[in-house]
């Protein structure tokens, strides 16, 4: 008897989109969050010299690049890990698993929306999933009351909520109120809070809070190169582990990670190095993306907006979570009862490829959807950048969207 696990639904709509490309339909690539912008120049370089480094490293990662990690998230939002509490690995996905295997058995706290990944991490590891409600109204953001109305659905004494923010699917954040309060619940709950800030650095105004500054006590706090350093296919993440936490739960962490992925690839790891040497030299790289990504976001809700879609504009990340509950019934009349339909529909009517909200963990019959508003070509560092005159197949798929639920 084998494991019921599908494959992953962002990975499942990239070979879907990739297929239907090859069939040369016109497709708007809105489906997969996969970042348009090139890694820096001298990170590329260092991972082309880097390619004689055919060593193992240890499980933790190299000691130099743990202590770059250090001194950048430091620099970039004040967040303060010793070196020693860095933990390096083929990716932040892996990571969160490992942490959720250094349990036995636990409740895990996950939002609805959260990323596709979590749900199942948690479900692999044997662990207890608690859903936390969100609501357009509030931002989809988990509010304190959230959290102590959802423990009293507790199994196990172990507790672990994960958080991520700037949002996929919803690309929004956490005021620092919000933040402070969240952390009175989670306090009083000894929860562990796994803070996967992979798109930290693409906040559209450049001022990320990490959750791990608010509650010390508890806070894993989980990034990469794969989303601001464009580098998604080289599998590099790192885990920020706060002091608060015990040392036995790193050692155990090590250990899981040298029973699977033994460490991340070396030459990976000297470009991280680079990547990771000074958060001064790489603020001009991640302004200009946050810049023209905010421009494109705005965009996008503003246009949705105008069609009745109910949507947030954009405080980071490169997503927009769009709410079509307003069509609810006028879909339902042409036979559209579920958000794999309505995304289905979508895409043999217009080309628009979306991922439907069931993926993110609402119920079927919830009409939403998320937008990954990534498809443009990188444009040159040296030019002003124009939504209306860069990104043609942005303004196509957006307005095919919004006539195809106007006709609704």
């Amino acid at each position: 008897m084998y494991r019921e696990v599908e494959e992953s639904q962002t990975l499942l709509i990239n070979s879907q989109t990739k297929e239907l490309i090859r069939q040369d339909k016109e497709i708007f690539q809105f489906g997969f969050g996969q970042s348009p912008f090139m890694p820096p120049a001298n990170v590329q370089l260092a991972l082309q010299n880097a390619v004689k480094h055919k060593e193992y490293s240890s499980v933790q990662g190299d000691q130099e690049l743990r202590e770059n990690i250090s001194t950048f998230h430091n620099a970039h939002n004040g967040l303060k890990v010793e070196r020693d509490n860095v933990v390096v690995a083929p990716g932040s996905k892996i990571l969160i698993f490992n942490i959720l295997l250094a349990f036995e058995k636990a409740d895990v706290f996950i939002p609805a929306p959260a990323w596709v990944s979590y749900g199942p991490q948690a479900k692999l590891a044997g662990h207890h999933i608690i859903k936390l409600s969100t609501s357009f109204e509030d931002r989809w953001r988990v509010t304190p009351q959230v959290i102590h109305e959802a423990v009293s659905s507790k199994h196990f004494k172990p507790s672990v909520l994960i958080l991520n923010y700037p949002g996929n699917p919803d690309g929004l954040t956490y005021s620092e109120t919000e933040l402070s309060e969240l952390a009175k619940a989670v306090s009083k709950y000894n929860m562990l809070v796994v803070s996967d800030e992979i798109y930290g650095l693409l906040d559209h105004h450049n001022v990320h809070l990490s959750f791990a500054n608010y509650y010390p006590q508890r806070t894993i706090t989980t990034t990469g190169l794969s989303k601001w350093c464009g580098a998604g296919g080289w599998r590099f993440g790192a885990a920020l582990i706060s002091k608060g936490i015990e040392a036995s739960f790193k050692q155990t962490l090590l250990g899981i990670g040298s029973e699977t992925y033994s460490c991340a690839a070396v030459p990976v790891q000297m470009a991280a190095r680079v990547a990771y040497e000074s958060y001064d030299s790489i603020k001009p790289f991640i302004h200009r993306q946050t810049q023209i990504l905010k421009e494109i976001g705005t965009y996008c809700s503003g246009v949705l907006e105008k069609c009745n879609i109910r949507v947030h504009p954009p405080q980071g990340a490169f997503y927009l979570f769009l709410d079509f509950s307003l069509f609810h019934e006028s879909l339902k009349k042409k036979g559209i009862h579920t958000s794999n339909e309505l995304c289905s529909r979508l895409l043999n009517d217009t080309g628009v490829v979306l991922l439907p909200s069931v993926a993110f963990g609402f119920n079927a019959d919830f009409f939403g959807a998320r937008l990954a508003y990534v498809d443009f070509d990188e444009p040159a560092t040296t030019e002003i950048f124009l939504v209306k005159d860069q990104c043609p197949r942005i303004i196509k798929g957006i307005e095919a969207l919004c006539q195809w639920i106007s006709d609704i």
